[in-house]
């Protein structure tokens, strides 16, 4: 494992968190990191929800239904993006935001999770409806946050059979 990447190699999923909640400044800092992943042309298609009302996340773990652990989350972000903004990248762009906003949560000493919504209709229509986005505008993810209650070991998942040089 390359020490120069320890950055990377520490973001592991965290499902377990503190009842601490996440300091306005690491919010920031977190929204600051999603907003300077690449996009295609720059057209920055994304959007972010910043949910840390304990009843509303509560009720968002309800809703998805793999997101049991926002009941112990204390901060919930989610990513959106404008299909009229970016029609054929949108997916990517947020899709580098969020990567961006679970390294930066490591990197910051927090944990988080990548809550998958796209392209599932059962999960995005209810989320969108509890969470009020417009109709032309498409969530991607939830990202929940906390002040991690689990310690993950950093690790690479290099597997050098799965890379081809100069063809397949």
């Amino acid at each position: 494992m390359d020490k120069r990447l320890m950055f990377i190699f520490k973001r592991r999923s965290i499902r377990r968190y503190k009842p601490i909640p996440v300091s306005s400044e690491d919010i920031k800092a977190l929204l600051e990191a999603g907003m300077a992943a690449p996009s295609a042309n720059n057209m920055k298609p994304w959007h972010f929800i910043v949910i840390t009302e304990r009843e509303r996340l509560n009720k968002l773990s309800e809703i998805h239904p793999y997101a049991e652990m926002l009941r112990e989350a204390t901060l919930c972000i989610a990513v959106c993006g404008d299909p009229k903004i970016s029609p054929k990248y949108w997916v990517q762009d947020c899709s580098a935001a969020t990567e961006n906003i679970l390294i930066a949560a490591a990197n910051l000493g927090l944990g988080a999770v990548w809550l998958g919504c796209h392209p599932r209709e059962e999960r995005k229509k209810p989320i969108k409806e509890f969470l009020g986005i417009p109709q032309d505008i498409e969530i991607l993810s939830l990202i929940a946050v906390g002040h991690p209650a689990e310690e993950k070991e950093p690790r690479t998942q290099f597997n050098p059979s799965r890379v081809h040089y100069e063809n397949w």
